[in-house]
């Protein structure tokens, strides 16, 4: 019992002073979700990354489908478009943002959940949240 109470107080201490041994990454959360990401159809990459203190994404791949989808539509680049755009870090493991969708040629609000280390829950919403679409991503 008082082994884990030594245990909890560690954990506490450590949390708290994280943010001050490795900077904004930790206060942000950001080193934990930074990395190359696929979509579920496997046709997208991206990689996330901090962008001034915040997190964002940009097309690193897409197979030919996707680049075909988006030039029907008039997009003539995917690579290097940032796609996951100003979020920020609301709890631990959720940000807010939004996300941009080339062959809309729009971007939505937009909330990402990290599921363990691999997996990401990327939501777009409309209506002020009201109605959204969900996709979970791959650490790739």
């Amino acid at each position: 019992m008082i082994r884990r109470a030594w245990l909890r107080a560690g954990l506490v201490i450590a949390a708290a002073l994280a943010p001050l041994s490795t900077g904004a990454h930790a206060a942000s959360g950001i080193g934990d979700i930074a990395g190359t990401w696929i979509n579920p159809h496997g046709s997208v990459k991206v990689v996330t990354g901090d962008c001034g203190g915040r997190l964002c994404g940009w097309i690193s791949w897409v197979n030919a489908e996707a680049m075909a989808d988006a030039q029907a539509s008039g997009v003539t680049r995917l690579i290097g478009t940032e796609l996951l755009r100003n979020y920020r870090a609301t709890d631990a493991g959720r940000w807010q943002g939004e996300v941009y969708v080339p062959d809309m040629g729009r971007t939505f609000y937009s909330t990402i959940d990290l599921r363990g280390h691999d997996r990401l829950r990327i939501s777009g919403c409309i209506l002020g949240g009201f109605i959204c679409k969900s996709q979970i991503w791959q650490r790739a």
